[in-house]
């Protein structure tokens, strides 16, 4: 295969872009004019075989997908609407163009889903399979989310249950299903973030136990959590296996849900309008405190989850 027939048939693949992509795939860069209305939100990130993912869990395709999806949970994260993606992707010596376009498949699938078009890329040999994604999205000034508007008292909440994908790597069908396709939360994203009390906001993808930290400290704060919401998946492997169902979703990763930080006087009416949108319920964990240690239940908590240069590290 030749580099010119892959990216042929990775054309056909992909959806036709929009008005605002100027020059699209096939020149030298894409041209696209921002709104003047917005901000751009910028974010990238990268799959590497071997750490991120392996070929005995999942196919190249949901790689593909989680590779797109854990970029555009990012933009979620900051309230933003996808616009544009490209892709850069390294694979074997001895890889065939099925594999190709099947990892591709995947990534434009996931595109698709969150309306977000993929400008262009690059393809190149690496050891192993290698996806690298950046993303381009667009927000109102008025409605975009950091890590650092929390405040002591504010009211922290998660867009939905944890665990599932820790379960997926024991396992269990359901969360190995979370664990491959995980969900960008990009409507729940700028649903909240229309809100002015919502005061800050990030995405679990290396795990609460771990990303709490990382708000809280942005926002100069402690955190203490009280009640984790448990995926029953998760829940039914933890106490098969003797474990406490919150403390193995807290200690997990890769869940993809929203931690948000909301002003307390709000929480319930934001509550019950989320719960109205989405159909599930907006589940508080836990407020922000003066003091800055990350507390459950009145005990300390460690970061657990996800950390790419950590060898015992554990999703």
């Amino acid at each position: 295969m030749t580099e010119d027939e892959i990216v042929t048939a990775i054309e056909a693949l992909l959806a036709s872009h929009p008005d605002t992509l100027r020059v699209t795939r096939g020149d030298d860069a894409a041209l696209w004019q921002p709104s003047r209305s917005h901000r751009s939100a910028i974010s990238t990130d990268m799959l590497v075989e071997g750490v991120d993912f392996t070929r005995e869990m999942m196919s190249l395709e949901d790689a593909g997908w989680r590779a797109m999806a854990a970029n555009l949970s990012d933009l979620a994260a900051m309230g933003a609407r996808p616009v544009l993606a490209t892709v850069a992707l390294g694979f074997p010596q001895d890889a065939i163009q099925k594999e190709v376009l099947e990892l591709y498949r995947g990534i434009a699938e996931c595109a698709a889903r969150c309306r977000c078009c993929i400008a262009g890329g690059d393809l190149s040999r690496a050891a192993v399979w290698t996806i690298a994604v950046a993303v381009v999205g667009e927000v109102r000034p008025s409605n975009e989310k950091l890590r650092s508007g929390g405040r002591p008292g504010d009211v922290l909440a998660v867009t939905g249950p944890l665990g599932a994908a820790r379960a997926g790597l024991f396992g269990e069908t359901a969360g190995l299903q979370a664990l491959k396709r995980p969900e960008p939360r990009i409507a729940e994203g700028r649903f909240l973030a229309t809100s002015r009390n919502v005061a800050a906001m990030m995405d679990l993808s290396d795990g609460l136990s771990t990303d709490v930290r990382r708000l809280a400290a942005a926002s100069g704060c402690g955190a203490e959590l009280n009640a984790i919401p448990v995926a029953d998946c998760a829940r039914v492997l933890a106490q098969g296996r003797g474990e406490d169902a919150e403390r193995f979703a807290l200690a997990g990763g890769d869940d993809f849900e929203l931690l948000v930080a909301i002003r307390p006087r709000a929480f319930s009416h934001l509550a019950a309008r989320y719960a109205k949108r989405f159909g599930r319920e907006l589940k508080k964990v836990g407020v922000l405190r003066v003091e800055p240690e990350i507390l459950y239940k009145g005990e300390r908590v460690e970061p657990s989850g996800w950390d790419h240069f950590a060898a015992s590290a554990d999703r």
